[in-house]
């Protein structure tokens, strides 16, 4: 990522999660239960829990960059790696593998941050700090990481008023919205809402369960049929694979054209189908910054020292948790190639298959 990117990136944010600016270095105490001899030096055994393996970004992105960070800082370091491939109980039963195997800390990110309370907690009484990666888990969480998740929906909001224009009064706009156990979408939903309400009907609104496209897909049929295919005039979709899923169901609608739709996340369909038209717009959430941000915060913790954050966020049951927060940005047609493949997300060969050369060459990308 180069240095005007990451400094873009890496902006500190206030979110809805009564976050507030606090010193840098500043920290809660970790492992606040069993006392632990912690390593100053040497190797640790960090946990790393990913939540799903349906958005593309976890298993081809987040698992990659987070163990690179990590084996930079510390070469000798081993990472224990699991995926509760959306499943609560699974991902508990993977904390409680992690603490059975006395790791030193644990990066999670949870598959729903209630039911994972319990869980940190038992962590937290083994005296393993617990990193919340992407999403703010419930219980003692020692530090978060994160992009400002507010903004991503008002990011959405923006972008889909913008291509509506002088029509956001013609008829109304169809809520997709992310899974409700996942504390991020009630945050993207809260961010979209204060930018549409008052400026657009919004004619139904679905929480899709487990963000699965099919979920989308069977939502956007349903609205089609309650609302009437005249007088839908956009999507807002939470992310890509609820696009796609919600695209399908427009196409075999007969839409034509369709309407603009947003997403989240530059996977490699959402970011084609922004190429093509079919899809308006993503937003881009640099990985990287991300990662860095996790893998500091699981180095220092283990080694009994303060994290390096520059915000504290309050979750449901803990205050002042040490935060980095990632600004978004949105991502159209106009800045493919000045974003996720000046930033290597995506290589050019691997956006412009053969279906998608003439989109490809109309908008520059060669």
């Amino acid at each position: 990522m180069n240095a005007t990117m990451r400094r873009v990136a890496i902006a500190t944010a206030a979110i809805s999660m009564a976050a507030s600016l606090a010193a840098c270095g500043s920290a809660k105490e970790a492992g606040g239960g069993k006392e632990r001899e912690k390593k100053a030096t040497g190797p640790l055994t960090i946990g790393l829990l990913l939540p799903e393996d349906q958005t593309a970004r976890y298993e081809n992105f987040d698992k990659p960059l987070i163990t690179k960070h990590i084996k930079r800082l510390c070469a000798e370091c081993e990472i224990q790696y699991a995926n509760a491939k959306s499943d609560p109980s699974v991902q508990q039963q993977q904390v409680d593998s992690m603490i059975t195997k006395d790791v030193d800390v644990i990066i999670l990110d949870a598959v729903d941050s209630k039911a994972i309370a319990s869980s940190v907690e038992k962590a937290d009484e083994a005296g393993i700090p617990v990193v919340a990666y992407d999403r703010l888990a419930e219980g003692p969480i020692s530090g978060y990481t994160s992009f400002d998740n507010e903004e991503v929906g008002k990011v959405q909001g923006k972008a889909l008023l913008k291509a509506l224009g002088g029509k956001a009064e013609d008829g109304k706009i169809v809520m997709l919205n992310g899974w409700e156990a996942d504390p991020n979408a009630a945050d993207f939903k809260k961010g979209a809402l204060s930018v549409l309400k008052g400026k657009v009907k919004i004619g139904k609104s679905y929480d899709v369960d487990r963000w699965l496209p099919d979920k989308a897909n069977e939502a956007m049929n349903g609205a089609v049929s309650s609302l009437g295919k005249d007088e839908i005039i956009g999507v807002y979709s939470a992310n890509d694979g609820m696009a796609g899923g919600a695209i399908t169901a427009l196409e075999n609608s007969g839409f034509d054209p369709l309407p603009p739709v947003t997403g989240q996340d530059a996977e490699l369909a959402g970011v084609q189908r922004v190429l093509t038209g079919d899809q308006y717009m993503s937003v881009y959430k640099p990985y990287d910054p991300e990662a860095t941000a996790a893998a500091e915060m699981a180095i220092a913790l283990g080694r009994g020292q303060k994290v390096n954050a520059s915000a504290t966020v309050d979750s449901a049951t803990d205050k002042g948790i040490p935060a980095t927060l990632i600004t978004p940005l949105a991502l159209t047609k106009d800045n493919i190639k000045d974003t996720v493949v000046k930033d290597g997300l995506w290589k050019i060969d691997e956006i412009c298959t053969a279906k998608f050369a003439s989109a490809c060459a109309a908008a520059g990308l060669k």
